[in-house]
C-alpha cells in the first residue's frame, strides 16, 4: 500500500518550509520532509560537482542541520545542532571580520569542537526560519548560488539570535576564539 500523502505532509517539520509533498528519503534523525531533503540533496550535488561551489559547501551543510534540528530526544539531535551552529558561527563571524577561514581551518575548529561535544547543552530551535532550502534550491548550480547560500546562512545565524551567546561562549571555552 502506497503512503497516503496529505496537507500537513507539505510543511517540513524542521525548517517550517512549504513544498509539494514527495515521498522519498530522509535524514537518519535530522527532522525534515523528503521534499525539503530533495532540495537539499541537489543543493549538495552542485556543490560537490563545481569546484567553485566548495567554499559555500560548509555553509549550506550547518544551516541545514540547524533548521532541521529534531527534538532533542537524541544526544546526537543536541550534539548536531551545538557543533553546526558553532562552526556556522565560526565561518560567519570571520567572513564579517574580512578574514574567512579555508576548508582546512574551519575543520580543525569542528574536529577542536568535537572533543567537546558531550558538554553541550540541547538549544531550542525558533519558531520559524526566514529563509530555507527552498529559497535556495531553485538558483542551485547557477550564479546567484553562493550568494544565495551565504543569505540563507546568515538568516538563519540571525534566526538562532537567542542562543548566540552560548554558542559564543562555548567556541570560546573550548578554541579560544
Amino acid at each position: 500500500m502506497a503512503a497516503k500523502l496529505t496537507d500537513a505532509s507539505r510543511i517540513c517539520p524542521g525548517c517550517g518550509a512549504d513544498l509539494d509533498p514527495e515521498l522519498g528519503p530522509t535524514h537518519d534523525y535530522m527532522t525534515a520532509s523528503p521534499a525539503c531533503y530533495a532540495r537539499f540533496t541537489a543543493v549538495l550535488a552542485h556543490e560537490y560537482s563545481n569546484p567553485a561551489l566548495l567554499a559555500t559547501h560548509r555553509l549550506s551543510v550547518d544551516t541545514y542541520a540547524v533548521q532541521h534540528p529534531g527534538d532533542g530526544s537524541e544526544r546526537r539531535m543536541v550534539q548536531s545542532v551545538g557543533l553546526h551552529l558553532a562552526r556556522l558561527y565560526v565561518q560567519l563571524e570571520d567572513r564579517a571580520a574580512g578574514h574567512p577561514r579555508g576548508a582546512e581551518a574551519t575543520n580543525a575548529v569542528m574536529l577542536g569542537l568535537g572533543r567537546h561535544k558531550a558538554t553541550l547543552e540541547w538549544l531550542a530551535p525558533p519558531a520559524r526560519f526566514a529563509v530555507t532550502v527552498a529559497d535556495v534550491a531553485p538558483f542551485a548550480g547557477g550564479p546567484e548560488h553562493a550568494a544565495r547560500v551565504i543569505t540563507w546562512a546568515e538568516a538563519t545565524w540571525a534566526d538562532w539570535a537567542a542562543h548566540h551567546g552560548y554558542v559564543r561562549d562555548w567556541v570560546g571555552r573550548w578554541m579560544g576564539l
